[in-house]
């Protein structure tokens, strides 16, 4: 630890509410610190998102590079598996598009090879990784993104990501149990948020 961080940290600790010190013989106001400083967290810090590898990702070997991403973005991963998706859970994932033309072709897709699921926890994480994941057709999607740097076609797009914090929620709960997701504590959340 340098010697800023040592300097800060001993002014942050616990039981120690303001900044700054008075300088020899000259008085010098004291900084209060936010309440928010000694909170338990930020309010949505521990949101949640679902991100799977659809089999054409895991296939070309994409799985890290879609982890790199969003380890480099500052998430905290808290759920990770390999799985052959069945019919059943596929069905549920998909109930929205079940009167789809394109539905049948889909299942069959998901169910062509292994899908790796994970579930991402951080600030406002459903809404950046839709950002970081990209359109949902390829063609559209900015380069930079997931879809737009390995995505080809629309029914190979490579990974499926939350749209809503109501569908992380639901679609987490079809993946995992509660028992297979870990919560941890993150040492570099200080560093990147305001707490």
């Amino acid at each position: 630890m340098g010697f800023l961080q040592r300097c800060v940290a001993r002014s942050l600790w616990p039981g120690r509410r303001t900044l700054g010190a008075p300088r020899w013989g000259q008085p010098q106001p004291q900084i209060q610190l936010p309440r928010r400083l000694y909170a338990a967290g930020i309010p949505g810090l521990q949101e949640r998102t679902l991100i799977a590898v659809k089999p054409d990702g895991v296939q070309r070997r994409l799985v890290g590079d879609v982890i790199k991403r969003f380890e480099k973005r500052g998430f905290k991963l808290v759920g990770l598996k390999l799985l052959q998706a069945n019919e059943g859970i596929l069905s549920e994932h998909y109930h929205e598009l079940r009167r789809k033309p394109f539905y049948h072709e889909l299942i069959q897709y998901m169910t062509s090879g292994p899908v790796v699921a994970m579930v991402w926890e951080g600030y406002n994480v459903v809404k950046t990784s839709r950002a970081m994941v990209g359109e949902t057709n390829p063609a559209e999607a900015k380069p930079g993104t997931v879809r737009g740097d390995f995505s080809i076609h629309v029914s190979r797009n490579v990974v499926h990501a939350s749209d809503s914090v109501e569908t992380a929620q639901r679609e987490i709960s079809l993946w995992f149990r509660s028992n297979e997701l870990v919560d941890w504590d993150c040492c570099d959340h200080k560093i990147m948020y305001e707490l």
